[in-house]
């Protein structure tokens, strides 16, 4: 991480947890529900199938700004698939990062060319080796490997979400993570069973068993992203929640943390690493905070 981003950043973690702020940090803006796949474990995608006008996009992100979020994700859908009289993706990183946002990340299904240098981050969905993916999310594996190699930066990050179809499927992962390429590291989740999702939600042991396995990866050098320190946290749901630090913004609907927590019962069974690490880390938890210092300073 650069030492331009790294200062802003400690300084409003430092301060959060000193005089307990719930100013938001991390924010997330939904550009479309539209994508052009059928994911087995996705319940958000094309339901209305619209691209958001670039005006409201650029309002969102400038009252996020005004928030104090420095850190921000564009999503979808699939978010490649945005276009605006003229304008892409691409202009929407650029133009955040003109805002002053200090990490600017995309997260993607990676069925479309992933060339972004100007994104801190591209999140590309992998799910498995080419068998459980594809069972997961249809005929991609071979395409989104070939983008990824294709990309003139060195900004991916493999993203995996692990449920009951893919939960052996964690080591195949990291071994594409840590082939010499365009990948800098693995970030995984549990499925966070949105409804209609249920039967592909782990149990605690399962979970339990994944962690083991996650920190252990970690523990052999593979380059992942996530925290040892939090996964006993995020095994049991015991991090605080919602996360205040973290928002998310859809065609002009701003939620905290994220927006499961509209749906009754969720939040006790969120999978999403990043938002326990972040809770973890603005509750004070000093070993997480120096999980995360060391992390991200190898890895963003």
């Amino acid at each position: 991480m650069k030492l331009r981003s790294l200062v802003p950043l400690s300084y409003f973690g430092i301060t959060t947890i000193l005089f307990n702020r719930k100013d938001p940090l991390v924010g997330s803006i939904i550009l479309t529900d539209k994508c052009n796949l059928a994911c087995k474990h996705c319940a958000v995608s094309n339901i209305t199938s619209i691209l958001y006008p670039h005006p409201q996009i650029k309002a969102e992100m400038q009252k996020m700004y005004a928030e104090g979020v420095r850190i921000l994700f564009f999503y979808g859908g699939e978010p490649f698939l945005w276009r605006d009289h003229g304008l892409t993706l691409r202009d929407l990183v650029i133009e955040a990062k003109q805002l002053g946002f200090l990490l600017v990340n995309v997260v993607t299904n990676g069925t479309i060319r992933v060339d972004l240098p100007e994104a801190d981050l591209v999140m590309v969905s992998l799910d498995g080796g080419r068998e459980k993916h594809n069972e997961i999310r249809g005929d991609t594996y071979d395409t989104i490997i070939g983008n990824i190699q294709s990309a003139s930066a060195k900004n991916v990050c493999l993203y995996m979400a692990i449920n009951q179809i893919n939960k052996g499927e964690m080591e195949e992962v990291c071994e594409v993570a840590k082939q010499p390429g365009n990948v800098k590291a693995v970030s995984f989740n549990f499925h966070t069973p949105y409804p209609g999702t249920e039967r592909l939600k782990l149990s605690r042991e399962e979970k339990q068993d994944c962690a083991d396995r996650i920190a252990r990866l970690i523990d052999e050098g593979y380059p992942i992203l996530n925290l040892k320190s939090a996964l006993p946290y995020i095994v049991n749901n015991t991090f605080p929640t919602p996360c205040n630090q973290c928002v998310v913004m859809e065609n002009g609907q701003q939620w905290v943390c994220g927006r499961c927590i509209d749906i009754e019962g969720l939040c006790e069974e969120c999978g999403f690493f990043f938002a326990a690490e972040f809770a973890l880390l603005f509750s004070g938890n000093a070993r997480v905070m120096l999980d995360m210092f060391k992390t991200y300073m190898k890895y963003i």
